[in-house]
């Protein structure tokens, strides 16, 4: 039975289906950021909303590492096939070969940062000047700065100094030459509105998002997924636990958390719950207290 359809959500849904359309009306070639997580498949359902009946008029685009979990991957193709949309992957592993990234080394490489060389590559290949993705303001402080219109300058780089007021409901989609802008429709959500969202329209999710049983690495008090990926190092301990994961990324860098929470309204309890950030599970993130962005300002998502 779905959830009965609050107003809050209703809201919520109404803006992001205004902003989703306005980016369509305003941008030649937008694209949709898809990584198969939670929120870019809220952002998937968002999309098919707003042009219902017709199909979702812009491509979905992943940056692969890699070296992401094979659940996500699945997921997404699945998912892909089922809208009926242009899937666009490109891959990292091809940034490295073409020496236009280095592999990182050591106890803590990962994929996670090299993204960024791709995705611009990619912008500048199929000429995207709008790229939609999922994240929120609430998940990180550098996030706060953003605009849900986001200018990126013709090296694909962000000035959070230079980020344009949006007063009211009005977005200026106004470019030079060679800069694109990060659309961030769902900016205004929280963690919380995104679960009670998946609730209510029965989404699917990968069954990573819940309880599992897995082998896992513990490294530095935290749990990572057990892959040929890891640089393991001799205070490695490889176990089985009952994990989730909180957000997806990187399996290098994206850590799981011991839980029983099997259904969404027990994943939405145990968040309540906890006293750590849903980005408090990215290893990358705690590299430097800014990291992410520094990241963004080179052009990260």
């Amino acid at each position: 039975m779905k959830e009965r359809r609050n107003r809050h959500l209703s809201t919520l849904e109404d803006e992001s289906i205004y902003i989703i359309r306005e980016v369509v009306a305003q941008f030649q070639k937008p694209v949709l950021l898809f990584s198969g997580g939670k929120d870019s498949i809220t952002l998937a359902r968002l999309a098919q909303k707003a042009f219902y009946p017709a199909k979702i008029p812009f491509p979905f685009l992943h940056i692969d590492t890699g070296h992401n979990f094979p659940e996500t991957i699945s997921f997404r193709d699945e998912l892909v096939k089922e809208l009926g949309v242009e899937l666009i992957v490109r891959y990292v592993q091809d940034s490295i070969d073409q020496n236009k990234a280095t592999e990182e080394s050591g106890k803590y490489a990962s994929r996670n940062a090299l993204q960024t060389v791709t995705l611009l590559d990619a912008i500048e290949e199929f000429g995207f000047d709008a790229c939609m993705g999922g994240a929120r303001r609430d998940e990180e402080k550098s996030r706060a700065k953003e605009r849900i219109f986001s200018v990126r300058d013709d090296f694909g780089q962000w000035d959070a100094k230079k980020q344009r007021p949006e007063m009211f409901t009005i977005l200026n989609g106004k470019i030079n030459f060679g800069e694109n802008v990060r659309a961030f429709p769902i900016s205004n959500w929280t963690e919380e509105d995104v679960w009670h969202y998946i609730k209510q329209e029965e989404l699917t999710l990968p069954n990573i998002y819940f309880a599992h049983s897995r082998k896992l690495v513990f490294r530095d008090s935290t749990y990572l997924a057990f892959s040929d990926h890891l640089n393991l190092v001799e205070s490695d301990e490889i176990i089985d636990k009952i994990v989730r994961f909180r957000t997806v990324g990187d399996m290098t860098c994206t850590a799981a958390l011991l839980s029983e929470a099997n259904t969404i309204e027990a994943v939405i309890d145990e968040n309540k719950a906890s006293k750590s950030s849903e980005r408090g599970a990215r290893i990358d993130d705690k590299r430097s207290e800014a990291a992410l962005e520094q990241r963004k300002k080179g052009g990260y998502f």
